[in-house]
């Protein structure tokens, strides 16, 4: 049963093809079948027509990097007022009461938000095991399943606690063979492979001041057996880079060759304190980056030189980062958080709109290394999301597609994950919100009192 998404308000595909008269997807394949030209009709006749004429219809928004448990302690007053490593150091011991029913809600609430924000794939960044949540990527992939997204599930892991110069208390820290089978299970049981996949599985040692270097080895060795992608955060604050120094006598993309993590198998959270040469090698290499500019505002760590990263030949993703660093999960506010900050340091002519809108897209998809999401064309996966533009805040604007960004977008009206919808009318098909937030809320209250 073919759907026409008929006459949008406006279209942004990621291509250059006129698609003014909307898309024809096949919910059956999942895969969009044509796009319309302003003026046509579809070539063939279709089954169901969705007026789109109050919406601006875009691909499926893409975040590259998020810790959906971390919806558990949003707004946690302790942490509200302090950097990156005090922050994690408080916060640890209260991630280490972590349990699976708790895991599971963090995780629904992280995905229902960024679907109804307009994101249909989410790569999440789980790297706390404590005793009884063996089975946390596992939960993961269920959830994802339920709720009809697309997943980048990655098997996180911290190695290196205090007793040994790390950050992370012991009580977090995990032994390395048990890493590694893990790691290999999870691929054998949930990594999907080519169009369509539906959740993927990536290795992803969780940072150089939580894990030892034979760790960060032995991933980069499985994952290159395996054909998985490598995931970890580099480069996101001055102690990092201090520490990176101390610790192994390199900064930090230095340190990143030296294990076998620069190439275009990896994508990098955060990379904000790069110099040139190093942007330069990361461009060379194709090594990814996720911008995440609410997380890296929040916290003071700095601003990732995005552009530069880009045009250096480096794919440019755009990441929330985790709920308790932003503190949300609102995929659309994400892009325009990104292109404002960026455009402070290269300016509006060379951070349009379009520009913004195509690192959540195509740009994620890359960083993922997907290439049949990201845009709307003929034969991809048919992940879009529709926008209505009827309320107070975009009365008086006159372009739609500069006011999907500029105006402030908050929420989706419908979101489609291949060729199935996931949201209408604003809310997550089949999924009761205020019994979510209920017991997730209760979920919350009882982990940070321990």
């Amino acid at each position: 049963m073919s759907i026409w998404i008929k006459n949008p308000l406006a279209t942004h595909t990621g291509t250059p093809d006129d698609a003014g008269g909307g898309l024809v997807v096949d919910p059956t394949t999942g895969t969009v079948l044509e796009l319309v030209p302003s003026g046509g009709a579809p070539t063939i006749e279709p089954q169901q027509v969705v007026d789109a004429s109050e919406h601006v219809v875009v691909p499926g928004l893409i975040n590259t990097h998020h810790h959906f448990y971390q919806t558990l302690t949003r707004a946690w007053g302790p942490v509200a007022d302090v950097p990156l490593f005090p922050w994690l150091v408080n916060l640890y011991p209260v991630w280490a009461r972590l349990h699976p029913r708790a895991l599971e809600l963090a995780t629904t609430v992280a995905m229902a938000e960024l679907l109804r924000s307009g994101c249909t794939t989410a790569a999440d960044h789980h790297y706390i095991f404590p005793g009884g949540l063996e089975d946390a990527v596992d939960i993961q992939a269920e959830v994802t399943r339920r709720l009809g997204m697309r997943a980048m599930l990655t098997r996180g892991s911290m190695t290196l606690g205090e007793r040994d110069g790390g950050l992370p208390p012991q009580s977090v820290v995990e032994d390395p063979d048990t890493i590694l089978a893990d790691s290999q299970r999870l691929i054998d049981t949930h990594h999907e492979r080519g169009d369509g996949a539906q959740v993927q599985i990536a290795l992803a040692p969780c940072s150089p001041f939580s894990v030892t270097t034979s760790i960060m080895r032995d991933s980069a060795d499985l994952a290159e057996r395996n054909d998985v992608r490598l995931h970890t955060h580099l480069a996101e604050t001055d102690d990092e880079q201090d520490f990176c120094l101390e610790r192994f006598g390199m900064r930090t993309v230095d340190y990143l060759e030296s294990v076998g993590w620069l190439t275009d198998r990896t994508w990098l959270a955060h990379g904000i304190h790069f110099d040139d040469d190093e942007i330069a090698r990361l461009g060379s290499a194709g090594t990814a980056v996720a911008h995440c500019p609410s997380s890296n505002m929040r916290l003071a760590s700095g601003v990732c030189r995005g552009v530069e990263l880009e045009d250096a030949g480096a794919p440019l993703g755009v990441g929330v980062d985790g709920s308790a660093s932003n503190d949300g999960s609102n995929m659309i506010s994400e892009v325009r958080q990104a292109m404002y900050l960026q455009r402070l340091y290269y300016g509006a002519d060379r951070v349009t709109v379009r520009r913004a809108l195509d690192w959540a897209t195509q740009g994620s998809a890359r960083a993922l290394g997907r290439t049949d999401i990201g845009v709307l064309a003929p034969g991809k996966q048919a992940d879009l999301a529709m926008f209505r533009q009827d309320d107070l805040q975009f009365s008086g604007s006159h372009d739609p597609l500069s006011a999907l960004l500029l105006c402030g977008t908050e929420r989706a009206d419908r979101v489609m994950v291949g060729g199935q919808w996931r949201v209408e009318g604003g809310q997550v098909v089949g999924l009761d919100v205020p019994a979510l937030v209920a017991e997730h809320s209760a979920a919350a209250r009882a982990l940070v009192a321990g």
